[in-house]
């Protein structure tokens, strides 16, 4: 990472966290009153399987240019995704008594994220 990358990453980072915001206000929902998160869910699918396809590229020899990297993966990634919010939300879902949505959203992040990248890897290896 250069000096230069700091205004690719700022770009990717404003425009993730765009998007994020977004699809939040589009899939409207509160863990607090139980209710799944299907917003953090979405984000987090989708920047799972951007980056595996960045790892995917890269591990194949056809990696991205170092701007483009620090764009998509570290800015754009970056600001969409988010584990905290994740983290937060299993434990308002367990607080509010929502014990099945908590189980579920965990279960589908964690497992739904592995079985994107294996998808991902595999694609990208035809």
């Amino acid at each position: 990472m250069t000096w230069s990358h700091f205004g690719w990453v700022a770009l990717g980072g404003a425009l993730g966290a765009t998007l994020r915001a977004a699809v939040a206000l589009w899939l409207a929902s509160s863990a607090a009153r139980g209710e799944f998160p299907w917003a953090t869910l979405a984000v987090n699918a989708l920047g799972t399987a951007i980056l595996a396809l960045l790892a995917a590229l890269a591990l194949n020899g056809r990696a991205l240019s170092d701007d483009l990297q620090v764009l998509v993966g570290t800015g754009f990634c970056g600001a969409l995704t988010t584990f905290s919010t994740f983290a937060v939300e299993l434990v308002l879902l367990a607080r509010a008594g929502a014990v099945g949505n908590a189980i579920a959203y965990g279960a589908t992040s964690l497992v739904g994220g592995l079985a994107i990248v294996l998808v991902v890897f595999k694609l990208v290896r035809g």
